[in-house]
């Protein structure tokens, strides 16, 4: 048994990683899941300035994906609608409408030069051999921007999840300028929906969002919705709206979607309702107003983490500086070859040391005659001549060697070596030429990434107070029963399904409930209204009750402040009766003593400010020792 509970846990633990690391959660480096990655590797491969077909760039995925075809097709529609790397052609779906793309053998794309300059460099991307060990695939590009910052990313894995906004281009890139720097910074999400945005809780990436629809209200009996928020589209934000209109949340009289390349979605309004009565109900009951709950997790040093956008920030920053550093490094050592081989070409060439070998007779006496020929130039040469060399400089045709130009092979070099100071400059200055690098990307590329997004300050709207009170409350004494659907009785007053009301029952016990269709509280209810903030903090309750043992009436008064739903509170001790409750302030307490002998007065009138207000669970003051037969409430005498 120990056996198979191992095995479970092991290969448990091992599918939980292989979900974590290559399906579900980016790669902080290019911001980028496998199958994208993959997807990118292909185009890279196909890439020869022509559409490709969809299915045709799926097949040749398939070679590095061990999936299906249908998570590859999937992932490269939603990479593409990115509009960063990959050019469209044809029906992709609709982001904004929520419509499909055609099926892969209808529609094509390509890659964007942008994407060879930001994510292309084989000379410095790490590969490894694909899951079947016939092709190779890279762990990850040498990305130059912080892609996942920039396209946002969401994800499930095993016992995780990420999700993580999208943010604006230019603010991005301007963010890892600052960071490179070192000057402050602050980003915050923009959406491709537009919207209104309020990111005061957004924590660096860590906290959430609200996010509303931006309405036009301008019409007292329309509201046309211009933009909708991010995670929603046409199709969904209406069906929203229908649903709350069903059930008596909102009044809508018609809803036609006129959404093309933009939103337009017009909400008519029936009788006497006005656009002012409805935009707060539309953020309240419907998907005009959404809270987004963000989690930043990436694959960083091959390990899931959460990180804050600051971080993400200053890690591409720095990420930037050694994949700059490793281009020019690669840059330098081509041009030094570049150099070192037109540098033995022309002294060949020039000095004629080819004239050495036409009297040697074997491979070996004519390498090693053109090897010594190189001796006497050896300051001129900056490293040493190699076999290979020469086998290269044996292999120049005799009609170059005819039509040789010296000046020109002097130009050459003159301009290998200007190329060469450039990149050491670079180098030297590699913060400097980061900088310059995102500058000119932006200033090149800046103008197709307007902010969509605008940032706004408002609270989520409660929805207790956007509903209408538009449903009577009955109460029917005779059966004990409350409720809105209760059709017998008194109307008490208009109520929400959203209400709380506060009950108050004979038997000493009060509590608060969410408005009910039907609920029995007891044949002779003694109090019941509405209990949100406004309408119980005036109240002041003011109880006489009988302890049944001793028969004492006692006076007690109090406000309900705290309250939990549906639970229970007794507003008086055990082992008593109610006989008065009033919230009326201007009264009279009025006490009536049953005749005795002796007894000269028989009714006492004190006003009810001479009483104190209360705890709760405090007992209340005694009104007398004398026995009482009667105790009522009655207006105060001016």
């Amino acid at each position: 048994m120990s056996y198979v509970n191992k095995l479970y846990d092991t290969n448990f633990l091992e599918y939980a990683s292989y979900v974590i690391k290559d399906r579900a959660i980016p790669d902080i480096r290019d911001g980028l899941k496998p199958v994208q990655r993959r997807i990118l590797h292909s185009l890279f491969q196909l890439d020869d300035g022509k559409f490709n077909k969809v299915a045709n760039v799926v097949g040749h995925c398939m070679q590095y994906h061990p999936h299906g075809d249908q998570s590859i097709y999937s992932a490269l529609v939603v990479l593409a609608n990115k509009e960063l790397f990959i050019e469209k052609q044809g029906n992709f779906g609709n982001i904004l409408t929520g419509d499909p793309a055609s099926a892969a053998r209808y529609i094509e794309c390509r890659l964007l030069p942008f994407a060879r300059k930001v994510l292309y460099s084989p000379e410095v991307t790490e590969y490894i051999p694909s899951y079947d060990g016939r092709n190779r695939e890279p762990v990850s590009f040498p990305a130059k921007i912080p892609v996942v910052l920039i396209q946002g990313a969401e994800g499930i894995a095993v016992g995780m999840s990420t999700r993580i906004l999208p943010h604006n281009f230019n603010e991005v890139l301007g963010a890892v300028i600052a960071s490179i720097k070192g000057e402050e910074f602050t980003i915050y999400p923009d959406f491709p929906g537009g919207g209104l945005l309020d990111a005061s809780d957004y924590q660096d990436g860590l906290g959430k969002v609200l996010v509303r629809a931006k309405l036009d209200t301008s019409d007292p009996k329309r509201i046309v919705i211009r933009e909708i928020p991010y995670g929603t589209t046409t199709e969904s934000l209406i069906a929203s709206i229908e649903n709350a209109a069903r059930k008596g949340k909102i009044k809508v009289g018609a809803i036609t979607d006129f959404t093309t390349d933009r939103i337009e979605i017009e909400v008519k309004l029936p009788r006497n309702v006005h656009t002012s009565d409805m935009v707060d109900a539309l953020f309240a009951f419907t998907d005009c107003e959404v809270s987004i709950s963000v989690n930043l997790l990436v694959i960083k040093d091959n390990l899931p983490s959460i990180m804050s956008v600051s971080d993400v920030i200053a890690y591409h920053a720095d990420h930037l500086l050694k994949v700059l550093k490793a281009e020019l490094k690669v840059e330098e050592g081509h041009l030094k070859d570049k150099l070192h081989a037109r540098t033995l070409e022309r002294i060949f060439i020039e000095e004629r040391i080819y004239k050495d070998i036409e009297e040697m007779t074997t491979q070996e006496t004519v390498i090693q005659s053109v090897l010594d020929g190189f001796v006497p130039y050896k300051k001129e040469i900056k490293r040493e001549v190699v076999r290979d060399d020469v086998e290269r400089l044996l292999k120049i045709p005799i009609r170059r060697i005819s039509l040789y130009d010296i000046n020109k092979a002097r130009r050459e070099i003159e301009e290998i070596n200007t190329m060469l100071k450039a990149v050491k400059a670079r180098l030297k200055d590699l913060k400097g030429y980061a900088v310059s690098f995102l500058e000119e990307v932006v200033s090149s590329n800046g103008g197709l990434f307007p902010r969509k997004t605008e940032l706004a300050s408002f609270s989520k709207v409660d929805v207790r107070e956007a509903a209408r009170r538009d449903l009577d409350l009955y109460y029917d004494d005779q059966t004990g029963y409350i409720g809105t659907e209760v059709k017998t009785g008194k109307a008490l007053f208009k109520v929400s399904s959203y209400d709380r009301i506060l009950v108050m029952r004979k038997n000493g016990i009060y509590s608060v409930v969410n408005v009910p269709d039907r609920l029995f509280v007891d044949k002779g209810m003694l109090f019941c209204s509405l209990a949100d903030k406004e309408s119980l903090q005036p109240i002041i309750f003011t109880v006489l009750y009988q302890k049944r043992d001793t028969r004492y009436v006692y006076l007690k008064r109090f406000k309900v402040e705290k309250f939990i739903i549906d639970k229970s509170y007794p507003f008086i001790p055990e082992k008593s009766r109610v006989l008065r409750v009033t919230i009326k302030e201007e009264v009279d307490v009025v006490v009536t003593y049953k005749p005795k002998a002796r007894l000269k007065i028989l009714e006492d009138t004190t006003p009810l400010s001479n009483y104190l207000v209360k705890g709760l669970k405090a007992n209340g003051v005694r009104l007398s020792t004398k026995e009482i037969k009667s105790v009522k409430f009655v207006k105060a005498k001016k």
